[in-house]
């Protein structure tokens, strides 16, 4: 995986074999501690939603974030190792409370630049991310599914995680949660979706 500076991404993967990765809210909430600790320092995080078997990121890649390390691994820009270690230190944490061994998510996390001429795409991503659970029917809203960023933007939290100022900017977010909400409503053309997980 390897990023380039100050552009968009959606960065995802799932559980190996497509197993489950969260299966208590705890799990789910030292997971986005991990992604706190390890992965924002190194880019700013627009948008997430984490789903029992994989979790999607959508980023904005910094200078610093992409600077390459002295080192002989295949780590060597400051994200790319943040995102390692962060699935690492979260596996090593589950394996040790379920008393189990081996890979929990697949070998290697998915990075998609977003560009297209229209510009519509990365929006089309950051509305697909906090509609992953309505769409595999494990919430009947959007705002039921406490997992994602989704309940930041809509006003119905106060989370710190996600750089909403910048998600407006880059990615014309209504400025107010009213507006917001109303446009999240909006189906996606399944076009966009195909492929992406």
């Amino acid at each position: 995986m390897y990023f380039e500076a100050e552009q968009l991404y959606h960065v995802y993967n799932r559980g190996n074999n497509r197993q489950q990765v969260f299966f208590t809210p705890e799990h789910y909430l030292h997971f986005l501690r991990k992604v706190r600790q390890h992965i924002r320092p190194q880019c700013q995080l627009l948008a997430y939603c984490l789903m029992p078997n994989h979790f999607h990121l959508l980023l904005y890649t910094t200078l610093n974030g992409c600077r390459l390390l002295d080192t002989p691994s295949s780590n060597r820009q400051l994200l790319t190792r943040g995102i390692a270690v962060a699935l690492s230190s979260y596996t090593q944490g589950l394996n040790k409370q379920l008393d189990r061994t081996g890979a929990l998510f697949q070998a290697k996390t998915k990075a998609i630049r977003l560009t297209d001429a229209s510009g519509t795409y990365p929006g089309t991503c950051f509305h697909y991310i906090h509609q992953n659970p309505v769409r595999a029917r494990l919430a009947a809203s959007l705002e039921q599914w406490p997992y994602s960023s989704y309940r930041d933007y809509a006003g119905l939290r106060s989370g710190t995680l996600c750089n909403q100022e910048m998600a407006h900017q880059l990615l014309a977010v209504p400025p107010t949660p009213e507006l917001f909400r109303q446009e999240s409503v909006r189906a996606i053309p399944v076009e966009h979706v195909a492929g992406w997980l």
